[in-house]
């Protein structure tokens, strides 16, 4: 995709005009233009030679956007807001000499304000008088008048074509009665001369401008306020940075650092680029980036992100990305991105704003002739025929959408959810379903050892040491946590030859000449006899939604070693605001049906399909979309191709970067509770495009009729030039304004939104408890505690065998204690 720069745009029309000329055009397959942005995204084998004449020929220029303009420091000018300082000059100016116009025209002619003896007694004075002010207005706002020429000139008549036809209609029909004058006066007919005094309408023509230019200026402070998330991106990216080359420290620009250059970093300064700390201890705070306001820790071993700030210690790194690739770079081109793109349900405006302009211009031309037919005064009809073309305002339809959608993927970019382009943050409000992976994306994606189950003549050390030895080749996430469990035990682990990955069932290996298999239940009955009492163990541990892993060594059972994973401590709550918000949700994952349910349970979805196989995620989509819209949620390489098949792919921030390439939305920060609000703010946009695309066609569906004079002869309404030009310069003000209301929404729960407030009103309670062993029991007590009405957020750990449970009213400890023992562990005390 190319992105192009497009200037001399004023309307709805103009856009369509562009995009129309540009599909035209050989070997472009697709063109979206955005008015919000004065840009162009192409798609196609179509040259920027071939794409920057037929904008030429249709009347507007263009240029390519090259790479330097999407860096951050370059960009940062280019979306800074130059229009509303002009406007607003121009916008003086233009009132400076209205006033004085107004003062003629309407103070004294209407209302009798005192003028020079020698102007009151002359009425062709007072006309030529307002004629030259007229006049200036006009030149100072001849961009009108120029741009809806062109418009006229490449038969593409757009907003400018219509004020300026308004404006010197007015113009024109005034000398034309300035000359009438002239002649009543040189005849001596003083009366005659004074009627057609009242018949000026300069003031209109100026008017009408300086109105049309306040609306210009509202609009676009309006629509600089809309970047100003993208903007506020944008300065996050530091300036330079702190180098070690030689063993001494070297200020240098951002742009000189390198992939694999080392940098310091000191309390209260920023990571200048994404990379690995090295030596040193600290919190960073990354809220910019994740909407998190928590501090992160960081020490050697861990990756830290351009444009976070360092709060604590002294942090010494090694860049692993620079320039365009750091995680800052990404989010800002992703957020720009998304704003050039064209949401579906901008079409219905594009339609509309492609034949808007020559219908007014019909409507004026028959507004006229009607009631000069009647018998009206030309007068009449003209100041009619006026007021249809000044109230016409295609500038609120194509602004519509753009404004809600760069508003609606800035507010996402705040709090961490960044959607790739327009539609997929119209789509995602339309989910029905959405598909949950597992592993990663509900539990934390870092199983532990929860308990050794060795068989008849084998001990727990001798277990865990032939099970670390088979899985020390294998990358699976439950390898890694025997691996680990051996290694914190300090149990030997010895050499193994023939290792083999059996996909979906499990591992084999020969270890000192004997061979051994590991694997689930199924798998395992087939290479040994397992009996009754070992299986029984397995459901057990299963229903506590642990996976058994069973071990074999020549044909005789070693014992079971039970694996789980942490549930992610905000994964319940999330699950329930997307049931809340009326969407199914659906758990994918290769355990057992058993362990599955189990797990489902307790995090309470609607739907568990358990055994699926990596391979298998993509035909679970398929079926699944049959029901309803889809969005899949995980954060694998084996995520990818149903990430790709779902209707919306969401892609946890912490994932692979082949999940987050075939997502449409991708989460930064690995928090499941962001599923639920980035449905709800593409809801939320949504509904403020059909607010803006309803007023922008109501306002013009009551506007044109009352303008051209519909209800003059049943209730005497007539509509003033002036007035249709305040009306049509406020019009693009008002959607634009209701756009940025989505900068208000609250998208997150109330548990969310007040889990960083002052806590001085919530009482507070320890509890020790005996009996959790893992990551299961811990989500467990604390959902049994967080359900307690009372209790406002319960902090649970089974290191600590601890519970912090924050009330925001009083709940007794019996209750408390009660809760927890119904779960089937001890509580020890209650402070």
């Amino acid at each position: 995709m190319k992105q192009y720069s497009v200037t001399g745009m004023s309307c709805a029309a103009c856009s369509a005009r562009v995009e129309k000329a540009v599909s035209a055009v050989e070997g472009v397959e697709s063109c979206a233009v955005n008015l919000l942005t004065n840009s162009m995204n192409v798609e196609g084998t179509a040259t920027e030679e071939a794409v920057i004449s037929a904008v030429i020929e249709a009347g507007y220029g263009a240029s390519p956007k090259n790479e330097t303009q999407n860096k951050p420091k370059k960009e940062q000018g280019s979306i800074k807001d130059t229009a509303t300082p002009l406007l607003k000059k121009r916008l003086w100016t233009s009132v400076g000499f209205l006033v004085v116009l107004m003062y003629l025209s309407m103070g004294h002619t209407m209302w009798g304000f005192p003028l020079p003896s020698v102007m009151a007694k002359n009425p062709m004075i007072i006309g030529l008088c307002q004629m030259l002010l007229a006049g200036i207005v006009m030149i100072i706002n001849q961009k009108f008048f120029i741009n809806g020429t062109k418009g006229l000139l490449h038969r593409a008549p757009n907003m400018d074509t219509l004020v300026a036809l308004g404006s010197f209609a007015s113009f024109g029909y005034s000398v034309y009665a300035l000359f009438a004058m002239s002649n009543a006066q040189m005849a001596g007919d003083h009366a005659l001369a004074m009627t057609y005094l009242h018949d000026l309408y300069f003031e209109s023509a100026a008017m009408i401008l300086t109105l049309i230019t306040v609306g210009k200026m509202l609009e676009a402070r309006a629509k600089g306020k809309t970047t100003s998330a993208l903007e506020g991106l944008m300065k996050l990216a530091p300036k330079t940075a702190t180098l070690l080359r030689d063993g001494k420290e070297v200020t240098v620009s951002i742009d000189e650092v390198r992939k694999g250059d080392v940098f310091l970093v000191r309390p209260g300064e920023q990571i200048p680029v994404d990379g690995i700390v090295l030596e040193g201890q600290s919190a960073v705070n990354e809220s910019a980036l994740t909407g998190e306001s928590i501090p992160v820790d960081k020490e050697a071993g861990a990756s830290v992100s351009s444009g976070t700030m360092n709060e604590s210690g002294v942090l010494k790194c090694e860049a692993t990305r620079v320039g365009e690739d750091t995680t800052l770079s990404q989010i800002i081109r992703m957020v720009s991105d998304a704003s050039a793109t064209k949401a579906p349900i901008a079409k219905i405006a594009d339609k509309v704003s492609g034949v808007f302009v020559p219908t007014v211009l019909g409507i004026a031309l028959i507004t006229l002739v009607v009631w000069l037919i009647v018998g009206e005064t030309f007068g009449f009809a003209i100041a009619r025929a006026i007021s249809v073309l000044v109230i016409s305002c295609p500038c609120a339809l194509g602004l519509a959408t753009p404004v809600a959608i760069m508003v609606g993927t800035g507010m996402g970019a705040k709090n961490g959810i960044l959607f790739k382009t327009a539609a997929s943050l119209e789509e995602a409000g339309k989910v029905s379903i959405v598909a949950l992976d597992k592993t990663g994306t509900i539990t934390e994606g870092n199983p532990t050892v929860t308990g050794i189950y060795p068989a008849e003549g084998m001990d727990e050390a001798a277990l865990l040491s032939l099970a670390a030895a088979l899985e020390k080749n294998s990358e699976h996430p439950l390898a890694k946590a025997i691996r680990r469990k051996a290694e914190e035990d300090g149990v030997s682990v010895s050499e193994v030859t023939d290792f083999a990955i059996l996909p979906g069932h499990g591992l084999t290996a020969k270890i000192g000449g004997s061979t051994v298999f590991g694997g689930n239940l199924n798998f395992v009955q087939t290479k040994a006899h397992v009996s009754e009492k070992m299986k029984k163990q397995a459901v057990t541990l299963a229903e506590e939604g642990k996976t058994p892993l069973f071990f074999v060594k020549d044909g005789a059972l070693c014992g079971i070693i039970a694996v789980a994973d942490i549930i992610k401590s905000d994964s319940v709550e999330a699950i329930k605001a997307l049931r809340e918000m009326g969407i199914r949700v659906v758990m994918l994952t290769g355990d057992n049906e058993r362990t599955a349910n189990a797990i489902g349970k307790e995090v309470g979805v609607d739907e568990v399909i358990a055994g699926v196989l990596p391979d298998g995620k993509e035909a679970v989509i398929r079926d699944l979309q049959k029901q309803g819209k889809v969005a899949m949620v995980g954060d694998g390489i084996n995520d990818a191709p149903a990430l790709t098949r779902a209707d919306i792919g969401i892609a946890i921030g912490a994932g692979t970067d082949i999940a987050i390439d075939a997502a449409d939305v991708v989460l930064v920060k690995s928090r499941l509770s962001d599923v639920p609000a980035a449905i709800k703010l593409s809801r939320k946009t949504l509904r403020n495009i059909r607010e803006n695309l309803f007023w922008a066609f109501i306002y013009n569906i009551i506007g044109i009729p009352l303008a051209a004079g519909v209800w003059y002869p049943l209730w005497g309404l007539k509509l003033n030039p002036m007035f249709g030009a305040a009306a049509m310069s406020l019009s693009s003000f008002c959607v634009v304004s209701n756009a940025l209301r989505l900068n208000f929404v609250q998208i997150r729960g109330a548990k969310h939104k007040n889990q960083n407030q002052s806590e001085e009103n919530k009482m507070e309670k320890t509890m020790k408890i005996k009996g959790m062993m893992c990551g299961h029991c811990e989500a467990r007590v604390k959902k049994c505690l967080d359900e307690l009405p009372g209790v406002a957020e319960a902090i649970v750990s089974h290191k600590k065998n601890s519970a912090v449970v924050k009330l925001s009213e009083d709940v007794s400890d019996e209750t408390l204690k009660q809760t927890v023992e119904a779960q089937g562990y001890t509580v020890i005390s209650i402070k």
